[in-house]
């Protein structure tokens, strides 16, 4: 409740001084939804989200990275709502930007790895989540380290994976990674 005032105040303050259409705004834009998203807001949130990514697409252009960033949070909304057939393709729009602009092995084509392959997870699309999952991991495996907290995040999606379609053993692995991770972060 006492972000709101801040975010709305920070965003009116960067359209006053910048204009509506600068990706500045689009940040506050975004800061604003996210809050919203928070506390379950949804309603609030998308449209939000909806202006961010129109003034990334059109200040930065249709490829630059901070559009992939709003695409990810567009279809994270849609993907809370059980919107999926909306979220499917801003993922994997995000992820393909995110590929070409940053590279294969970037942490941020690892996150969006990860929400994709959520998103099948929770569809029962578990053949196509379980690549995703796994080159999520690898990425931040060789980019953050085998100790970082994004590491035991893609370890426990794993493992949620694996039990879900009965590894146990393979499960149990992760997981006793995951608690080593963040036994290691307290």
């Amino acid at each position: 409740a006492q972000a709101e005032p801040l975010y709305k105040r920070s965003l009116a303050i960067r359209e006053k001084a910048l204009g509506p259409d600068h990706p500045d705004v689009a940040q506050s834009l975004n800061n604003l939804a996210r809050l919203y998203y928070i506390q379950g807001r949804h309603a609030q949130a998308e449209p939000l989200y909806k202006r961010s990514l129109a003034i990334r697409e059109k200040a930065l252009g249709p490829d630059h990275p901070d559009v992939a960033q709003s695409l990810n949070n567009l279809a994270g909304l849609y993907y809370a709502q059980g919107r999926h057939a909306q979220a499917e393709p801003l993922y994997k729009r995000s992820l393909a930007i995110r590929e070409k602009a940053l590279g294969p092995d970037h942490p941020d084509v690892a996150q969006s790895l990860n929400n994709l392959a959520g998103l099948y997870y929770a569809q029962g699309r578990h053949a196509q989540a379980e690549p995703l999952y796994k080159r999520s991991l690898v990425i931040r495996e060789k980019a953050l380290g085998p100790d970082h907290p994004d590491v035991a995040q893609s370890l426990e999606n794993m493992a949620a994976l694996f039990r879900k379609t009965g590894r146990e053993k393979e499960a149990e692995v992760l997981e006793k990674r995951v608690v080593a991770i963040r036994a290691m972060k307290l």
